[in-house]
């Protein structure tokens, strides 16, 4: 099971819907990924909610009424995995998106991995 592509799925659905929030359950990855969406300015904030069960509620951002992240990609799948050299990690969109990596020195964005000279293993694109 692909906890990632879940979390991914559940962001795109209430997008798509156009909910205040999304909840999913917690993980640090799906944590990391939110504070990159935060960062890069795709959700206004991220809760962290629960004791023994805890729960991850993404507040969504909107503009003009349209979500403000258009697509979402999962890239590096359990099944096939997708690791790149630090001279090769994609631009998406020639810039516009963000690629998210997972590497040694945690989860990041592209740009990040290229100032930290260290590749990884791709987790998504997102625009």
């Amino acid at each position: 099971m692909d906890t990632i592509a879940d979390f991914l799925t559940v962001v795109r659905n209430a997008g798509a819907a156009q909910h205040k929030t999304a909840t999913v359950p917690y993980s640090k990855i799906k944590e990391s990924i939110a504070r990159i969406l935060k960062d890069e300015g795709y959700i206004l904030d991220y809760v962290v909610e629960g004791d023994k069960i805890k729960n991850l509620t993404l507040t969504l951002k909107y503009q003009n009424r349209k979500h403000v992240i258009q697509a979402l990609r999962r890239i590096s799948k359990p099944g096939i995995r997708c690791y790149v050299p630090v001279k090769s990690i994609p631009r998406v969109l020639g810039g516009l998106g963000i690629v998210i990596l997972s590497t040694p020195k945690g989860v990041m964005t592209g740009v990040e991995a290229r100032k930290n000279n260290c590749g990884g293993e791709v987790l998504c694109y997102i625009w």
